[in-house]
């Protein structure tokens, strides 16, 4: 990498000028301040929300973690271990389970969220009384082929879920009671108007934040300009997360991509780790995900954020953990 940069350097200084580079940066800055206004102007009309209260439900335990080798059997055995679906999930209740459909990925390839997961979570719900599941994410690929690759969709509609494309134009603006660099963003709607919101990310590596856990998932469920969230995203992510108050964690880390997330590609960067991970606290979860794949939670930067403005616990000493084995 330092040869690339050198060998960049160098052709910079042969072929452009002092001139030519300012130019190319104000380029840039006019470029960037433009989609920001008209990202603003867009949704200057969309209603503000104060965002999901959250059912506040707390589990038998603060966090359970299973291990096996089948997935669906591990996602079923932490949520009942938590206390079971019925919990959670009230008979008539409208449930978003935001899963990470993101990329044009197969399940091999653990760049999303393992279907067996999904499924598990899915019957689970329409078995506690759910009137509907719904699903949908915005995606860093093609949306059609992220879809299709993640292998989500055929397993959860065949167990009944709406899985779906999210309409950019259906949202609702994100507000908060104090001062907030997620102020004004444009969430989609139905990730607000839900009984219930069971957030089930995949564990894997990513090149800016270090990890891809529970709270960074949530960037699925905003509209808008993505790429702008990456801007102070340790402090967006800490209140898209208590805006949205996910009543369930469950964090998929039956295949962990270590290496060159968050889209992977190649199989030698996929581990198993066989484990799923169950919370009502995103934040314990999280920091427990970091800790399995010998990270340490302070040192991602929603988590700390998080943790500094009191949304959740990373202490996991204090924690009442539980580890089974199926």
């Amino acid at each position: 990498m330092d040869k690339f940069f050198s060998k960049l350097e160098s052709f910079l200084k042969k072929h452009i000028t002092r001139r030519t580079f300012f130019k190319v940066c104000f380029g840039f800055l006019a470029l960037f301040v433009s989609q920001k206004l008209l990202f603003k102007l867009a949704f200057a009309k969309t209603p503000l929300s104060d965002g999901r209260t959250g059912t506040k439900i707390k589990g038998d335990h603060d966090l359970v973690v299973v291990e096996g080798k089948d997935p669906y059997k591990n996602t079923v055995k932490a949520v009942e271990a938590m206390g079971g679906m019925e919990r959670f999930v009230k008979p008539g209740g409208v449930v978003v389970i935001k899963a990470n459909m993101s990329w044009d990925r197969t399940p091999e390839q653990a760049g999303n969220t393992d279907p067996e997961v999904v499924g598990a979570l899915v019957d689970m719900c329409y078995k506690a009384g759910a009137k509907r599941v719904n699903m949908f994410d915005n995606t860093c690929n093609h949306p059609f082929r992220s879809y299709a690759s993640s292998g989500i969709p055929p397993v959860a509609k065949q167990k009944g879920a709406y899985v779906y494309h999210p309409d950019q134009w259906n949202v609702v603006k994100l507000h908060r009671p104090y001062k907030s660099p997620m102020e004004g963003w444009p969430v989609y709607r139905d990730a607000v108007e839900c009984d219930t919101f069971i957030n089930v990310p995949i564990l894997k590596h990513h090149g800016l934040t270090g990890l891809t856990l529970s709270m960074k998932n949530l960037m699925g469920v905003c509209s808008g300009q993505r790429p702008l969230i990456h801007m102070d995203i340790g402090n967006k992510l800490a209140d898209l997360t208590d805006f949205i108050r996910p009543d369930l964690t469950v964090i998929d880390a039956n295949r962990v991509l270590v290496r060159n997330g968050p889209s992977g590609g190649d199989l030698k960067d996929v581990v198993r780790k066989d484990t799923m991970i169950a919370a009502t606290d995103p934040v314990l979860a999280d920091a427990f995900a970091c800790v399995l794949v010998e990270r340490d939670p302070m040192s991602i930067s929603y988590i700390k954020a998080a943790v500094e403005r009191g949304y959740g616990s990373a202490d996991l000493k204090k924690a009442d953990i539980v580890k089974l084995k199926v």
